[in-house]
């Protein structure tokens, strides 16, 4: 039986990746994404062989909420 999150990966990659605008110049923060049918995949530009990860949009905003909100502020270098 499939799920929500089962079709996400079997959802193709037919749009365009999305780098935000805090990538560094020189290329090694690029953390990407790309709106996909049922949600949203996460890539890294610098290691296309690796497999993007994917969420559901319920998912994908607990997560963009919780930074908002901080909880993630300990896990930056100072």
């Amino acid at each position: 039986m499939n799920t929500p999150k089962d079709d996400l990966y079997t959802a193709p990659l037919d749009s365009e990746w999305q780098k935000s605008s805090f990538s560094n110049g020189a290329g090694s923060d690029c953390v990407q994404l790309m709106d996909i049918a049922g949600g949203v995949a996460i890539g890294d530009s610098k290691r296309p062989d690796r497999p993007e990860l994917r969420y559901t949009p319920s998912e994908f905003a607990a997560f963009v909420q919780g930074v908002k909100a901080g909880e993630f502020d300990h896990l930056l270098s100072d």
